[in-house]
């Protein structure tokens, strides 16, 4: 019996041994299809390489064998394989992007250039010694790239450009933003799109003048190296490359089909931070670290099976002294055919996804560019809180309308700003601005990020200064020790600069002192009587709205937006410049935009400047015009706030091309997007301070926008757990600068 059991065992392990090479010997076919691997060429010059290649590794007996096919460019050998066609090709970033999200093909073996650099390189932007540009001044400079949807040549340039928001982007069309940025451009492969006279202005095609840019090696500006030649030769300012491109193609090795001999001291990096560098440089000076590029197959082939073929292939024909070099093109008479020629090794992919190997920065790059104009939205849905705001907000959207700006823009009445979340959160609403506590809400609360934000000085800063204002009056000075029993007006229950901010001066301070953290009733016993306008008025200490005024018609008295007079910095301002107030809570700016003929408002007219000042944490007064040394707080900026499924780059991209027609309140085209006298209101839809909306950049979460300091102090301020109902409105996170206010009253004497 025992030995019977022991051979159906070894009967029973054989046939799974067998099952199990039967089951490798069907992948391998079922992988590969057919009993050699067929690999996509592009032009001429490689598909001579490949068949050299194929017979190379024939000769060694290297299985599968290897075939070759013709197809027209990238974009047609992923076609290619995707319809089994083919099998195998070398692709960059970008092409490995498309084919992974779109057609679902995989990178399998990827090429690795040097030890420090491992799998990946940099991408670069070239310009010659004696030029004047940088990277902050490329505006109408002719741009040579590599190719459309190229790494280094296109998705890096032209992402970097859109997340510094030095290029903005309108409805998905990337192609008329690049077109209009540069003043001319080669982009190899754009022959084919709406904007091909800008983009192939630069291109020569090939010595006949033939496939003028094409997509190809016939374009001589194609690729790393065309472009570079596109510089070299005069007809481009900048040239967005690889970082050994220059010293590939100078010191001698420069092609006799270019001319005269290149120097590479000749050229320059552009630098991130404005600066420049020598092209050795790159380590410290590029635009990105990029992934390198990869053999990618269709997902269901074997990927150890190609990598197998390929790395016997290399232990073959990767040595000095072999008859055939897989990593060399000379001997084509082109460069960089079927792998890169700077490729020192293949090595296989173990997470075989395009998202694992182009990693999460460049696919974050890659969000500004991958913009589908079919899934755009028709409508940007704008949550407004008031009347007014409606009125505005419609003519808004006619305005955008007429100059046919997409999306378009619909209204949308909100009660609160906590409803405006809540609207967008459930995706019933796009678009709201936000100051800085409700930016803190909306982010951690409803999930929304900033995607666009407002600057209030010509340097285009998101952040602004908190300060108090008073009358110059002799007779009747008092520092900002001394107000206790005077009378305050305030922007809003819950705005940084007109309630967070100096009440929690106060409160840190010793003078405002909350019993059992209610602190609505610790500020209306402190001033004698306020206007703190507020949306919910609920169990609101009656003497925070005593000097409110309301409408014209004195209805709607201390209500949280711009139907009170009082409402918002310049609502402020004025309730201290009519003499309702002894201080008022402003932004740095509200005074110059109230004064001195800039406001031309019955109230406002002849007011002075010079009429008001500061008060200093160090209890010093100072000239309105010194905020960055008498200041109570440096601020996060207002932010315009969105879902995060929505593209953020479409939100800036329509902002900004809007108010380079409606910014500037001299424009002549009627509509003016940071002014609100036409409506009898302040600061409606944007601040009227507001210069220029600014791009989020690098700050794409509300805790980016807030800041770590402000984002602590808020977060600290939770940790007190205070128990009063008051406490769950977000204005009485009014402790948020506790942490951060220290260093700031210990400000020197003016």
């Amino acid at each position: 019996m025992g030995s019977s059991g022991d051979t159906e065992g070894a009967t029973d392990l054989t046939m799974r041994s067998l099952c199990s090479v039967l089951g490798l010997l069907l992948s391998f076919h079922a992988a590969l299809g057919v009993s050699e691997l067929r690999w996509c060429t592009i032009s001429n010059p490689e598909q001579d390489k490949c068949l050299t290649m194929a017979g190379a590794f024939k000769e060694a007996n290297i299985q599968p064998s290897l075939g070759c096919v013709q197809g027209t460019s990238a974009d047609d050998c992923i076609d290619l394989i995707k319809a089994n066609k083919a099998d195998a090709i070398t692709l960059d970033g970008g092409a490995i992007y498309e084919a992974g999200k779109y057609h679902n093909l995989k990178p399998v073996v990827g090429e690795m250039y040097d030890q420090e650099a491992g799998t990946s390189y940099y991408a670069v932007a070239v310009v010659r010694r004696n030029s004047s540009l940088n990277i902050n001044r490329l505006q109408g400079a002719r741009s040579c790239h590599t190719g459309i949807n190229r790494t280094v040549g296109w998705n890096v340039p032209v992402g970097y450009l859109v997340e510094s928001g030095h290029l903005s982007v309108m409805g998905c069309d990337v192609l008329r933003a690049v077109s209009s940025y540069f003043g001319g451009s080669c982009v190899p492969g754009a022959v084919d799109t709406n904007y091909s006279d800008s983009l192939c202005r630069l291109c020569r095609g090939d010595a006949a003048g033939e496939k003028k840019c094409d997509k190809s090696p016939l374009e001589r500006y194609y690729d790393y190296s065309g472009a570079f030649r596109c510089l070299a030769d005069g007809a481009g300012d900048v040239a967005f490359v690889k970082h050994s491109t220059v010293l590939e193609n100078t010191d001698g090795k420069t092609l006799s089909s270019w001319g005269k001999p290149l120097l590479s001291r000749d050229f320059q990096l552009l630098c991130r931070d404005g600066s420049r560098a020598d092209v050795t440089q790159w380590r410290r000076c590029h635009l990105a670290r990029v992934p390198a590029h990869a053999v990618v197959v269709r997902a269901d082939t074997d990927g150890a099976l190609v990598f197998r073929m390929l790395n016997e292939g290399q232990m073959r024909f990767n040595h000095e002294g072999a008859g055939f070099q897989m990593f060399e093109s000379d001997a084509f008479q082109q460069k960089n055919l079927l792998f890169k020629d700077s490729t020192v090794e293949l090595v296989p992919i173990a997470t075989q996804t395009y998202q694992a190997w182009l990693g999460t920065e460049y696919l974050r790059a890659m969000m500004g560019l991958v913009c589908d104009p079919n899934r755009l939205p028709s409508y940007f849905r704008w949550c407004v809180l008031s009347t007014l705001e409606i009125q505005k907000c419609g003519d808004m959207a006619v305005a955008f309308s007429r100059k046919q700006l997409k999306p378009e823009i619909q209204c949308i009445s909100g009660e609160s700003t906590r409803h405006c979340m809540e609207l967008i959160k459930a995706k019933e609403a796009d678009v709201v601005t936000l100051s800085g506590a409700d930016i803190y809400t909306a982010g951690r609360s409803y999930g929304l990020v900033p995607a666009a934000g407002e600057s209030y000085q010509d340097d285009r800063k998101d952040t602004y200064y908190a300060v108090a204002v008073v009358k110059r009056n002799s007779s009747y000075a008092f520092t900002i020790d001394e107000l206790q029993g005077k009378r305050s007006c305030h922007s809003g229950y819950g705005i940084p600069s007109g309630w967070d901010i100096p009440v929690g001066v106060l409160v840190q301070r010793g003078f405002i002192r909350p019993r059992g953290c209610d602190v609505l009733q610790a500020v209306s016993e402190f001033f004698s009587a306020s206007c703190v306008p507020v949306n919910n008025a609920k169990d609101y200490p009656a003497r925070l709205c005593e000097l409110c005024v309301g409408d014209d018609h004195g209805l709607n008295k201390c209500h949280g937006n711009s139907q009170e007079r009082y409402y918002g910095y310049s609502g402020a301002f004025r309730c201290l410049a009519e003499g309702a107030g002894d201080v008022a809570f402003l932004k740095h700016s509200t005074v110059f935009d109230n004064t001195n003929g800039h406001n031309t408002e019955d109230w406002a007219v002849g007011l002075r400047s010079e009429d008001y000042e500061l008060l200093c944490p160090n209890g010093a007064r100072a000239e309105v015009t010194q905020f960055e040394a008498c200041n109570l707080a440096q601020v996060p900026a207002h932010a315009v706030m969105v879902h995060p499924d929505t593209n953020i780059f479409t939100v800036y991209g329509l902002l900004d091309k809007a108010q380079d027609l409606f910014g500037n309140d001299s424009n002549k085209n009627g509509f003016r997007m940071f002014d609100s006298s036409d409506y009898h209101g302040q600061d409606l839809l944007f601040k009227d301070s507001t210069v220029r909306v600014v791009p989020v950049r690098e700050k794409t979460s509300y805790t980016a926008w807030l800041g770590q300091d402000y984002v602590a102090s808020l977060e600290g301020l939770q940790s007190l757990q205070c128990s009063a109902a008051v406490t769950t409105t977000p204005a009485l996170l009014l402790l948020l600068l506790l942490l951060s206010l220290c260093s700031i009253l210990s400000s020197p004497d003016l």
